[in-house]
């Protein structure tokens, strides 16, 4: 635990395995990506009346196969 706190005074990204896998990481306080609702595909589909909500709701989700 002191190493992985020693990584994250550095600025560190530290990644959590589990069976060789990630599972996770812990990322210094600062640097998360947060989500902008302006960055939403969505965003502004109000003012668009040229589709239905069903078709573009539709689109965004995409299919099995996409």
């Amino acid at each position: 635990m002191n190493e992985v706190l020693k990584a994250l005074d550095r600025r560190e990204r530290v990644s959590l395995l589990y069976h060789g896998k990630v599972k996770g990481a812990i990322v210094p306080v600062g640097e998360s990506r947060v989500a902008r609702t302006s960055e939403h595909p969505f965003f502004g589909m109000a003012s668009r009346a040229d589709e239905s909500v069903m078709v573009v709701m539709d689109r965004l989700r995409g299919g099995r196969f996409r």
